[in-house]
């Protein structure tokens, strides 16, 4: 324990530096070397100090030797590392005309009560001619069978594995668990979604899994599978600037992929979606992407044939998509890939700003009610609090609205918001040959993030008609 001097200040611990800092209110606690009294991050606070330390240029947060610049900035981890291969900056981005840029974004509360009657109008003419009705598909799967019956899992652990266990309740459904595939779990954070897949494949062959994060992550599955037949790999880089097709793994195996993802907030699904079917920095909607995997003759064995190896110039394999949506107030019209949707029904960038800042209020209302949750163990607030960050309200209920609007109504045009979003984006799969869908694939008090977007490929490959939900 640190020493307490006179004056009720702590005092260093005999062999720690004795700089006292001030935002923490206590003293640094490096050791420092023979004979001296502060560490060489706070040598310059001695009047016995040598050498002038610094700021780092490439981080102004710690110091260095001013006569060890040059060495410590090969070094330092501040450092811009080397792009990865298949780091491509902003390939799937999408495109913004001149005309289409918002000059001036107006939150909600800046307008009056005239300018959303008249948003709330385009709303429902929008959504004319659409079922706005999902279906509950809420399934499990015997993968996770033990641990959704462990006592030990507290209320939040078992909400998190009822939401993968019904994804994965779905994918089967749908045949997306399957052997000879790679699943790319996008916004994968410790991968967790990954691991209960692997688990539900154990007995398949050839299943690869590919999880990409731009955040570095603490407490990661994939070391729980470093002896696993199946490839774990992990890229660290914003999906917003990765090509697939020169990924190594996707290179070298050369599979069909299928995209997963678990509350993947916001402009981040349109961006995985363009990951996966776009291989340009520009939409490219009248170009279905490839389903089939080329074959040559297989070199000295007669009629056999084989894979040819995969080039940048190929396009991917998609099998399907399973995505669980969340975050709409956090989508953003350059990267949405619904754009022409909203055109069809005479919407454009002022009209999606707006829907995209209303869906917040699908979850207002019942976030006032999951904060008055009593205190839990310090794991189950972590897992709690992992949750409420995809359910956040960002934009606040204009004063004009107060007394004129229900809660029950607000929340209903938040919920109508996030559906005409999420209808672009299965008009989008449709128009590319998939057969996509929306379904609640769980209750309201397990997420309220609670609905799944799937596709997989359909017969009709021109994708040439939007169906609208049955």
């Amino acid at each position: 324990m640190e020493e307490s001097t006179a004056d009720g200040v702590s005092a260093p611990l005999p062999g720690r530096c004795a700089f006292y800092v001030v935002k923490k209110k206590r003293y640094c606690k490096m050791i420092v070397g023979n004979g001296k009294t502060f560490c060489g991050e706070h040598a310059n606070a001695g009047e016995d100090s040598e050498k002038k330390r610094i700021p780092c240029p490439l981080d102004p947060k710690h110091t260095v030797f001013e006569d060890n610049l040059a060495k410590h900035l090969k070094k330092c981890n501040s450092k811009e590392k080397p792009k990865p291969v298949y780091y491509v900056k902003d390939i799937n981005a999408g495109c913004t005309s001149e005309e289409e840029e918002l000059t001036e974004e107006i939150s909600i509360a800046d307008r009056s009560k005239e300018e959303l009657d008249e948003l709330i109008s385009k709303l429902k003419t929008a959504l004319q001619g659409l079922n706005t009705k999902l279906d509950e598909n809420t399934l499990s799967h015997s993968a996770l069978d033990e641990p959704l019956n462990d006592p030990k899992n507290g209320d939040s652990a078992f909400k998190h594995l009822k939401q993968q266990a019904s994804i994965l309740g779905n994918m089967e459904a749908l045949k997306l668990l399957r052997p000879d595939r790679c699943y790319i779990e996008f916004g994968a954070g410790k991968g967790k979604l990954s691991h209960w897949i692997h688990i539900a494949l154990k007995a398949a062959e050839n299943v690869h899994f590919l999880l990409v994060e731009r955040s570095s992550t603490r407490f990661k599955v994939d070391g729980k599978h470093k002896n696993a037949d199946s490839t774990f790999d992990r890229l660290q880089v914003d999906i917003q600037h990765i090509d697939l097709r020169k990924v190594p793994l996707l290179r070298e195996k050369g599979l069909p992929v299928v995209g997963v993802g678990k509350h993947l907030c916001g402009a981040a699904t349109d961006l995985a979606l363009r990951c996966l079917f776009e291989h340009t920095g520009t939409d490219n909607k009248d170009q279905p992407p490839s389903k089939r995997i080329k074959l040559q003759p297989k070199e000295g064995a007669g009629d056999e044939m084989e894979p040819i190896p995969p080039t940048e110039c190929d396009e991917l394999e998609v099998s399907g998509l399973a995505i669980a949506l969340c975050c709409h107030h956090r989508c953003d019209w350059r990267h949405y890939v619904g754009k022409e949707f909203f055109r069809q029904r005479g919407l454009g960038p002022e009209e999606f700003a707006a829907f995209q800042r209303m869906s917040s209020w699908a979850t207002c209302g019942m976030r006032k009610l999951s904060s008055k949750i009593s205190e839990q163990t310090t794991d189950h607030k972590k897992e709690e609090e992992e949750e409420e960050e995809h359910e956040k309200n960002e934009e606040a209920v204009p004063d004009s609205l107060n007394g004129v609007m229900s809660v029950e109504d607000r929340e209903q045009i938040g919920r109508l918001c996030k559906f005409l979003i999420d209808m672009g984006r299965v008009y989008y799969l449709q128009q590319r040959g998939f057969e996509s869908n929306l379904k609640y694939y769980t209750s309201r008090d397990v997420s309220l993030e609670n609905v799944l977007l799937t596709a997989v490929p359909t017969t009709n490959k021109n994708g040439d008609e939007f169906k609208l939900p049955s």
